[in-house]
């Protein structure tokens, strides 16, 4: 493998080269194809330089948005099928959540019992900071209502997994990080659709109801049933026969629906209690996705370890189609954009590191709450655009600041790891850096 992505290091010294000669005599044919060979073979032969091995996501997420850029066409349908339907984004969306869930824990929420001051303060920087410094970059730069709509959304989003992955590198307060990412998926449903309603409700419609529901199925769905095959792997007997109940009846339940029993509601129920007959289809599917999970990791273990992947080809699957919808915006407005995201960004890092020292936490908690402030869930806010088959307009602030809040988080991660390795070190005594200097010698 590690050969692999050496020869791909010479491919992009290659494409590199055929890009120039491409851009220099106006080839277009030419430099287009080098550009995603570049793209494509950079970010497979980054893993064979180990300073940019943590980048090699984000380089996957950067070939994504020069893809839908260069060949729009290719990612918007294939024949008849469109790479758009909201059904499609809202089924990918699902697999990433899910992917994503899969890495937590029923027992992150266990942090609440010593953490519960910096989650609170966390939470209340997390979900005031980014969605008003959102809409302040709308007007300072002027975005079309879409457009606008969608930078809103973005700060208005709960925080993402990838921020505890940066918590992670940084050796700074992970059960902090990772108890506040889930609590802010928990208050999503009510407090995003709220922030949209109040910050963007002139911009665009906001159906705070159809709006939470959403929430709930692209958000919430997925990681319940994550967590229950969490909670599958350590459940007593009496859980077990519990689970296997609600199994049967989820079964049946969905097994109904397309035999008639759907036009049978929508003939008798309201509105309201359609929308939420619908929604326990949605949990009896959870339900049985969970318990699936559960024996198909049984059989095959390493399923576990494939399941993050399926998440990142989701989020590279939406952010090419992301991108190629919206590429004509990008060309007018792009560099605005990307000017939006490092402001955005910068601020959620600054504000909640400064919020978090000001209230008394340590250093530690302080850089996770600035992680975790900073970094919002970019498939949450992909997902609900897609939802309002505005993926090209709503859904472009999520293609362009996903990608650069992962860059800056990974270089933020690695320059608080350093300092917090010296400060480690200078807190040894002098037996224990004798200690330690005898023990590499």
């Amino acid at each position: 493998m590690q050969l692999f992505r050496k020869l791909c290091l010479g491919v992009t010294g290659g494409s590199l080269l055929l890009l120039i000669v491409g851009l220099l005599g106006s080839t277009a044919g030419l430099w287009q194809a080098a550009a995603v060979g570049l793209a494509v073979s950079f970010s497979v032969g980054m893993g064979a330089i180990p300073a940019l091995q943590n980048y090699q996501y984000t380089g996957w997420i950067v070939t994504a948005v020069v893809c839908g850029m260069i060949y729009p066409s290719a990612f918007l349908e294939w024949g008849s099928f469109d790479l758009r339907h909201p059904w499609v984004i809202l089924i990918v969306v699902q697999l990433v959540m899910f992917g994503m869930g899969t890495q937590m824990s029923v027992d992150d929420f266990s942090g609440l019992a010593t953490s519960g001051r910096g989650v609170l303060i966390g939470l209340l920087a997390h979900f005031s900071v980014m969605p008003l410094v959102g809409f302040g970059l709308t007007q300072l730069f002027g975005f079309d209502p879409e457009i606008a709509a969608g930078v809103i959304l973005i700060g208005s989003c709960s925080g993402g997994l990838a921020s505890n992955v940066m918590v992670y590198l940084a050796r700074s307060n992970l059960v902090l990080s990772v108890t506040m990412t889930a609590m802010s998926t928990l208050v999503a449903p009510f407090m995003t659709p709220l922030l949209m309603k109040l910050l963007s409700g002139t911009l665009i419609e906001v159906l705070f109801v159809d709006m939470m529901m959403q929430i709930i199925k692209i958000v919430i769905i997925p990681i319940g049933a994550a967590l229950l095959y969490d909670y599958l792997k350590k459940a007593s007997g009496k859980g077990w026969r519990i689970v296997k109940i609600l199994s049967w009846i989820s079964a049946v339940w969905l097994s109904a629906l397309p035999l008639g029993l759907w036009n049978v509601l929508s003939g008798i129920l309201p509105p309201a209690l359609l929308q939420s007959a619908g929604m326990v289809g949605f949990v009896g599917s959870a339900i049985l996705a969970g318990v699936g999970y559960y024996w198909l990791t049984v059989r095959f273990p390493k399923t576990d370890e494939i399941m993050p992947y399926i998440s990142m080809f989701g989020i590279v699957y939406f952010t090419t189609v992301t991108t190629a919808a919206g590429r004509e915006h990008l060309l007018t407005i792009g560099l605005l954009l990307f000017a939006a995201a490092i402001i955005h960004n910068t601020a959620g890092y600054v504000f909640g590191y400064g919020l978090a020292r000001l209230s008394g936490l340590d250093k530690n908690s302080a850089r996770a709450i600035a992680f975790e402030v900073g970094m919002q869930n970019g498939g949450m806010a992909s997902g609900l655009a897609g939802s309002m088959g505005k993926l090209g307009t709503v859904g472009l602030a999520s293609a362009v600041f996903s990608p650069w809040m992962n860059i800056t988080g990974s270089i933020l991660a690695n320059y608080w790891r350093k300092q917090q390795l010296a400060d480690e070190e200078s807190d040894l005594t002098v037996e224990q850096k004798q200690e330690a200097y005898a023990s590499k010698v």
